[in-house]
């Protein structure tokens, strides 16, 4: 009988993790918008917006319950006037940088950007110094 309690334990704490798949979708996770011009703007902005769950795909292509609720989120705010680039802010500071396919330099993105840059300038100057061994080696043992 010890047994059955965490068991049940177990049960009550896994319940609203699967609810979150049972809950019906937002009305615009699976519907257009009726104005073409704003859809359009709905659908390039959701190209570029990244699932957080698929991590791969955009939500616009993800079949993920979060990326519907995210393109419901975008179609909704769109449809009440917010720009595109509102939009994009919104859910980066609710979500992360890491939302968006086209991250921006901000406090915390710069190394991403400084880092590979670094690395090249010195592997380039690396390389410049041993070619510059290697040739002078070389007049060296042809001179003598």
């Amino acid at each position: 009988m010890r047994w059955l309690l965490p068991i049940l334990a177990a049960f009550a704490l896994l319940q609203p993790l699967s609810a979150q798949d049972r809950m019906p979708p937002a009305p615009y996770a699976y519907t257009q918008l009726e104005d073409p011009v704003l859809e359009e703007q709905a659908r390039e902005l959701m190209h570029t917006l990244r699932c957080l769950k698929c991590q791969s795909q955009s939500i616009a292509d993800s079949d993920a319950p979060m990326a519907g609720d995210m393109r419901h989120q975008v179609r909704s705010r769109i449809a009440a006037g917010e720009s595109p680039d509102e939009v994009r802010s919104w859910l980066i500071s609710r979500y992360g940088d890491y939302v968006s396919y086209e991250p921006q330099v901000s406090s915390t993105t710069w190394p991403l950007f400084a880092i590979p840059i670094v690395l090249l300038l010195l592997a380039g100057m690396v390389l410049l110094r041993r070619i510059g061994r290697n040739t002078e080696a070389g007049e060296k043992g042809e001179g003598a």
